[in-house]
């Protein structure tokens, strides 16, 4: 299996995901009419597909708890590890994608929002999580996936949505934490388009 050096905070010698196609259906689709809770509070959800302007939807598996350990068996799935520094590079970068034309961002897993919650609060996110904790946008864009420990996460990706509409796609994203830096990348090629 290919390796790949890592950015911050990412140990080396991480598997390198593959191009396995299982995205290639998403580029120019409307994305679905559903609504995922929010940490923005209870009871708060957002539906994607009624939102004006650009919104940056990065997925990840899941982060890990504060103090949890992360294990080799995680880490020996292409792609999984690098959640919480995905997100980081979203809340470091969110200055600039807003000034590239970048209307909102939200990171998506399927866990708790309370869980997510956590997270927003320790890594100081500037931006809201959504929960797909029961598989509705998974399902709704046919996403792909994975099984850890018995439960089912989403592989990690970006999408850009313009006017419910998805404009473009991430997948896979390696290593985690430059998915913000790809979205930059990409939005300065869309400068005058």
């Amino acid at each position: 299996m290919a390796q790949q050096p890592s950015g911050n905070f990412l140990p080396g010698g991480l598997p390198v995901p593959v191009d396995d196609g299982a995205c290639d259906h998403l580029t120019g689709m409307s994305f679905p009419c559903i609504s995922m809770p929010s940490t923005e509070g209870a009871g708060k959800t957002v539906d994607p597909s009624s939102l004006a302007g650009l919104t940056i939807i990065f997925c990840y598996p899941r982060t890990a708890a504060q103090g949890e350990v992360v294990g080799d068996d995680w880490n020996a799935i292409p792609g999984a590890r690098g959640c919480t520094p995905q997100a980081c590079s979203f809340r470091d970068l969110a200055k600039e994608l807003e000034e590239l034309g970048v209307d909102r961002v939200f990171g998506v897993s399927t866990q708790s929002t309370p869980y997510q919650q956590e997270l927003k609060e320790r890594t100081h996110l500037p931006y809201q999580l959504l929960s797909d904790e029961e598989h509705i946008m998974i399902n709704a864009l046919k996403l792909p996936t994975f099984s850890y420990n018995g439960t089912i996460l989403i592989k990690r990706m970006s999408l850009a949505i313009r006017d419910g509409k998805i404009v473009k796609v991430w997948y896979p994203v390696f290593p985690s934490d430059r998915s913000a830096s790809d979205a930059v990348e990409w939005l300065k090629t869309q400068k005058g388009s």
